[in-house]
């Protein structure tokens, strides 16, 4: 049975599938192109909080709910003060972000958002298929993450996973210019463990404990660590949860984008969208839609040129010694911070650098065990 039919199906209706569809929406290029985004549901997702850095002013400066241009970094072995500028470290909530993408498409004549979920895509017959119906499309945009990538043990995966709370407080107690980006004083036993901390006035903060392990801990210990920070680090007896954060972020070199073809490109988690070496999305999102819709207008494939090698393998050896030697994170991370500048590490990570610049936080993280971990992942 032929279903309806589609120039593009985009299988998924989170960050990358709605961040696609709004900048298809606004290029008159693919004015007139029938689109049709597919999802079990459309609820507006509030749970989350997305967090970038970004020079200047952005695309989604009228939706940040806080930003900072001064930082902080604790371990046992340094603080230091990060002054962002010329970047600022930007906060955004999920609510505030699906609430005006839904509202943007839901005003487009050339954009469906339909409640399916998808089961499988057939290339062949070119159709999405879903428990309701079946969708015809020219290209396919999948968001669904493969069962492989947990099954395999070919790929190293490592899990940011963490909780936090929203506090509020009868007292000051934060530092509303400035935000602490990893404070590893409180430690969860020879893990890669540490505080987050987004504060939006004296009295009230995000304080989130995060884990970069490649296990998953019981919930209780988020609460604990949480606690017991918030007691010994913040100096409170007394204090208001106004809500709580929780989640589970893959940080893996799992190839999800060998799956690409001529009829399908994967997105968002699914298509390895995820930074592997740090757990960040939503900027790394927006520059792959970007490279995605010049690709389409230049007549190339979506997912041409999607990634570079270079900072794939940097990852993938980071995240073989976390994987072997977890503990060894807060050094790594404290050599990261302190031997290079806040302009040079956030144009690391956004994959801007030069061999020059590599080469020199290379040198600053260097651990006998990056040579190791080196030799282990030459496969790649």
């Amino acid at each position: 049975m032929l279903g309806p039919v589609y120039y593009y199906v985009i299988v998924g209706g989170g960050l990358a599938g709605l961040q696609l569809a709004l900048r298809l929406k606004d290029d008159v290029f693919f004015k007139g192109k029938k689109i049709a985004i597919l999802d079990p549901s459309f609820q507006i997702n509030r749970d989350k909080t997305w967090c970038y850095w970004e020079k200047n002013r952005g695309r989604w400066d009228f939706l940040i709910s806080a930003d900072w241009s001064k930082g902080k970094f604790i371990s046992s072995y340094t603080e230091k003060e990060l002054e962002l500028s010329p970047y600022s470290y930007k906060m955004l909530t999920s609510e505030a972000f699906f609430e005006y993408a839904l509202d943007e498409i839901c005003k487009s004549e050339d954009i469906s958002l339909i409640e399916d979920e998808i089961t499988e895509i057939d290339t062949v017959k070119m159709k999405a298929i879903g428990k309701q119906n079946t969708y015809n499309a020219t290209h396919f945009f999948d968001s669904r993450v493969p069962s492989e990538y947990l099954e395999t043990k070919d790929y190293t995966k490592i899990f940011q996973h963490f909780k936090g709370y929203h506090l509020k407080t009868n007292q000051p107690v934060f530092n509303p210019d400035q935000f602490t980006m990893m404070d590893f004083r409180l430690t969860y036993k020879n893990s890669t463990s540490f505080t987050y901390i987004l504060p939006f006035s004296e009295t009230e903060a995000l304080v989130e404990y995060t884990f970069f392990t490649p296990y998953i801990t019981e919930e209780a210990i988020y609460d604990t660590q949480l606690k017991k920070y918030i007691k010994e680090y913040l100096k409170l007896d007394s204090y208001e949860v106004l809500r709580e954060e929780q989640g589970i972020i893959p940080m893996t070199d799992f190839p999800f984008d060998k799956e690409n073809t001529a009829e399908i490109t994967k997105i968002g988690t699914g298509g390895g969208w995820v930074k592997a070496s740090t757990g960040y999305s939503f900027k790394h999102t927006e520059k792959k839609v970007s490279k995605i819709i010049k690709n389409i207008k230049s007549g190339h494939l979506p997912s041409k040129d999607l990634f570079r090698k270079k900072f794939k393998q940097y990852d993938s050896i980071f995240l073989d010694v976390l994987a072997r030697r977890n503990e060894k994170g807060e050094q790594i991370f404290t050599n990261f911070y302190e031997k290079n500048s806040v302009e040079e590490i956030f144009a690391y990570l956004d994959e801007e650098t030069s061999r020059k610049t590599d080469l020199k936080i290379m040198f600053s993280l260097f651990d006998p065990e990056f040579i190791t971990s080196f030799f282990r992942k030459l496969k790649l």
